[in-house]
Order: C-alpha cells, then sequence, then structure tokens
C-alpha cells in the first residue's frame, strides 16, 4: 500500500514537473498566449496551493510579456499612420481586452502569503476608436472594388463587409452592400445535356440530373441553371455529353451445394455393454441425445444485369468561348438477386441459406430502368466534379 501511495506521488511530481516545462518553453519561444492558456487550465483548481506557485508567477511574467509586445506593436503601428493599418490594431486592442478577461477569474494569486499583482486598464475607448476607424477605411475601401465590374473584386467587398458586419453590426448601409455584392459576384452557368448516345434517355433521368437542388450543393458563389434565363448575362456552360451505353444481357447463374450436418434428433438411453439400461447417482434412467446425420441439396440462382453510361463533363468559358476543362465520367449500376430452393432435410441448411431460400426470382428491370437506375451514381459523380471545379 505504501508503494501505490510512493509512486502516485511520484507520478503526480512528474506531471507536475512536465507542465511546468511546457509553460516556461511557451514564454521562452515568445509564445506568451499559449503560456498563458496552459498556466490558466492549471490553476483552475487548487489555485493557492505550494505546487500551484510556479504556475501562479509564470502566468504574471506571460501575462506582462504579451500586453508589453501588443503595446509596442499598437505604438509602431499608430506611427506608420497607414489606414490599411487599423484592422491590426482593432484586434491587438481586442486581444488585450480578452487577455485580462481571462485572467480576472483565478484572482488574486498568493504566492509565499502575498498577493502577486496584475495591472488591467480599460480598453473600451481604444476599442471604439479603432474599429471606427477600421470600419471607415474598409467601406470606402469595399465601395471601390463593387466600382469595377470584376467578380473576384467584388466577392473581396463581401468579405469586407462580411467583415465590417461582424465587428461593427449595421454599420452605415453594410448589409445592402453585402447583398449586392453576393449577388454582382455570383457565377452564372447555365447546364445542358447532349445524347450522343443514339439511345433514347429516360425523361425523369434527364430532368433529374439537371435538377441542382436535390444535389445538396453549398455553392454560395455559383448557380447553376437548366433554363436559361434572357435577364442573365451567363459565365459558363457546363455540357454533360452522355458518349455511350452499354447494357448486358440478362444472365442467370445457377450452382449446386451440398449441405451436410449432425443435429440433435430426440434422446435415447444410454445402455451398458449388455444392453441394459444405464443408472444415475440417484437411481434414474440416464439419457442422451439422439445424433443424426441430416443432408439436403441447396440450388442457389444467380440473377444479374448490369449498365454502364460513359460520359464527358465539359465546362466552356462563355466570355471567351474557350474550353476550361473535361472530366470523364464511368457510370455504373448492377442489378443482382440472388435466391434459392432445395431438396432433403431442411435442418441441413445454414442460417444463409434459410435467407436465400425465403428470396425469390424477381423480374429483371427494363433497359430503361437499368439506365435510370445508373443515374444515381452518374449524379454523385457529376456533384464531385462540381465541387472539385469550383474548389
Amino acid at each position: 500500500m505504501k508503494r501505490l501511495l510512493l509512486l502516485s506521488v511520484l507520478l503526480s511530481v512528474l506531471v507536475s514537473c512536465s507542465g511546468r516545462k511546457q509553460v516556461e518553453k511557451a514564454i521562452n519561444t515568445g509564445n506568451y498566449n499559449q503560456a498563458i492558456y496552459d498556466a490558466l487550465k492549471k490553476l483552475e483548481t487548487n489555485k493557492n496551493s505550494k505546487r500551484k506557485q510556479d504556475y501562479a508567477i509564470m502566468l504574471q511574467d506571460a501575462y506582462y510579456k504579451a500586453n508589453e509586445r501588443d503595446l509596442n506593436n499598437i505604438k509602431h503601428l499608430k506611427k506608420d499612420n497607414n489606414p490599411e493599418l487599423y484592422t491590426n490594431i482593432y484586434e491587438l486592442y481586442l486581444a488585450l481586452n480578452a487577455r485580462q478577461e481571462a485572467v480576472k477569474p483565478v484572482l488574486p494569486l498568493v504566492v509565499d502569503g502575498k498577493t502577486i499583482n496584475f495591472k488591467f486598464n480599460d480598453y473600451t475607448n481604444d476599442i471604439i476608436e479603432a474599429r471606427e476607424f477600421a470600419s471607415d477605411y474598409l467601406y470606402e475601401k469595399g465601395l471601390a472594388l463593387l466600382e469595377t465590374e470584376d467578380k473576384y473584386n467584388i466577392r473581396e467587398a463581401y468579405s469586407i463587409y462580411q467583415y465590417i458586419e461582424k465587428i461593427n453590426p449595421n454599420y452605415e448601409d453594410t448589409r445592402a452592400l453585402m447583398q449586392e455584392a453576393h449577388e454582382r459576384g455570383i457565377h452564372y452557368v447555365i447546364v445542358t445535356i447532349q445524347n450522343q448516345t443514339n439511345q433514347v434517355i429516360p425523361k425523369r433521368l434527364e430532368n433529374e440530373l439537371l435538377n441542382f437542388d436535390t444535389y445538396g450543393l453549398d455553392q454560395f458563389w455559383t448557380a447553376y441553371h437548366a433554363n436559361p434565363s434572357n435577364e442573365i448575362d451567363y459565365d459558363f456552360a457546363m455540357q454533360l455529353q452522355l458518349k455511350r451505353i452499354n447494357i448486358t444481357p440478362e444472365k442467370i447463374t445457377e450452382r449446386q451445394l451440398l449441405r451436410e450436418k449432425q443435429i440433435v434428433d430426440g434422446w435415447k438411453y444410454q445402455l451398458d455393454s449388455n444392453g441394459n439400461v444405464m443408472k444415475d447417482s440417484l437411481g434414474n434412467d440416464i439419457k442422451i441425445d439422439k445424433i443424426v446425420t441430416v443432408k439436403a441439396r441447396l440450388f442457389e440462382v444467380l440473377q444479374r444485369k448490369s449498365s454502364q453510361v460513359v460520359a464527358n463533363v465539359v465546362y466552356t468559358d462563355l466570355k471567351s468561348n474557350t474550353t476550361l476543362d473535361a472530366f470523364p465520367i464511368d457510370s455504373g449500376f448492377v442489378f443482382e438477386n440472388l435466391f434459392a430452393t432445395f431438396r432433403g432435410d431442411k435442418r441441413a441448411l445454414t442460417r444463409e441459406d434459410l435467407d436465400l431460400v425465403n428470396n425469390r426470382r424477381v423480374p429483371f428491370p427494363s433497359n430503361e430502368q437499368m439506365v435510370y437506375d445508373t443515374g444515381e451514381d452518374l449524379k454523385l459523380q457529376l456533384k464531385n466534379i462540381i465541387s472539385d471545379f469550383n474548389n
């Protein structure tokens, strides 16, 4: 018991040493915020215990070093008098305020009977001033981007106004400008299907392939239209070119399997060498399981039919009338139905055999149905191509 207690204490000391080294390393490498986070985690419980005093001292050290660095950075940024830097100044003031708010819950901290000192400042006015400067500058920058017709510039304007909305909600007409930027920054894609197979494509498959609401795509900056609008100047065209449809003949494969099993089939009396019924210690007749061998022949039948659609997805830039990329698609669907019949003793069959016996022969799907069923895999591949292309 004493050895277990000693080992527990030793383990606790080792963990504590490891934690201290981790915080010390963070401070020595200038990663002050990480040091503060790690020290605060250690001080969440028993903060004034003797073994936690090192963490309190390191917390104070990291806190002042982090504040000093941030305040010096703010001083240098303000000296540059560059409007581009207003956002950095604002973020640094937020960091200063967040840091002291994180430290406050563990105070007071006592080391060797003395309360260690943490200085706090009211950064409210600094934060508000920096936020206003940043918002005003970014607002004008966004307006300049919106004056262009370049959709990527317009998307950048959206990101700018989105940031303003986060730090300064409802600043001037930011929300309206975000809406404008989103509408103008969208790439519009006209989608068509070209059947080059000399075979009839099920109309419902064509409708589903062109129904992009069912694809589950989150395309914030791209809109796909199967029915073009005269009011929209389309940027790109995406054409699904169906090249070839292959459908195998209906095929039935049969095989026979012999099943044999030993099972318990009732009971019988256990006899001695003289043919007499044996007795147990209480004088009762001894009964034993009657083991018999049962056999059955399983006739397994596999119905199989498969379809394949080979296609290309071609992207065209309508502004320059050039092909941007082409992606091959090889989509397939397999219909299979496995069932079985048997002759002999049903008890010889396995559980899997019994499941097959309960199955039945079903009609083969038509060629049209096979092509339609291939559409699920076709949609999945088309979705992946769209996602990759837009990334």
